[in-house]
């Protein structure tokens, strides 16, 4: 969003504050901008949907500086969350399924969403949903960090999955 500065302005009135937060009240933009002017600042329009738009007189680089900072900050603190997928088959072993479920502990920890696929190839496709999903639960009971389901129990081209995400242990209960 491109603020506008002062002659830019077209507006008849607006409600002005300070730099140290000071309110002025609506006043004639004009007036503003003298106002502003004599302080040898900027007026700078920051809300322009609001009735009247909101000005703020302040220095526009020290303005733009602090905005482009705080967007810095955001994007810093954004969390990437990945979906991480994890395959297994109907007849996977037991020290298989520990590893898997040991590695999507990890992942759930660090916070991503984890996708579950029970694999199911020719006619196991066909099988009984009871016992798939009894054949998935198998390794959600095996996964140590807390969870909740993001998408239920679902049928895929492949065969069936479940989505994890990160969640309280009273979510997790719940869901079994």
């Amino acid at each position: 969003m491109i603020e506008k500065i002062n002659n830019q302005i077209r507006v008849k009135e607006v409600r002005v504050i300070s730099d140290d937060g000071e309110n002025f009240g609506v006043l004639d933009t004009q007036k503003a901008i003298k106002l502003a002017e004599e302080r040898g600042l900027d007026l700078i329009e920051i809300s322009p949907n609001a009735n009247p738009p909101v000005a703020k007189i302040t220095d526009y680089g020290r303005f733009q500086y602090e905005k482009n900072k705080k967007q810095k900050k955001a994007k810093e603190n954004a969390h990437l969350t990945e979906t991480k997928s994890i395959q297994i088959k109907i007849g996977t072993g037991k020290n298989d399924l520990n590893l898997k479920a040991k590695r999507a502990s990890e992942w759930l920890r660090e916070g991503h969403r984890i996708k579950v696929e029970l694999f199911l190839p020719g006619r196991t496709k066909y099988m009984d949903k009871k016992f798939l999903e009894e054949r998935l639960n198998r390794i959600l009971n095996l996964i140590t960090e807390e969870y909740k389901i993001a998408e239920e129990f679902k049928k895929v081209p492949k065969g069936v999955m479940i989505t994890l995400e990160k969640g309280s242990k009273k979510e997790k209960n719940e869901n079994k």
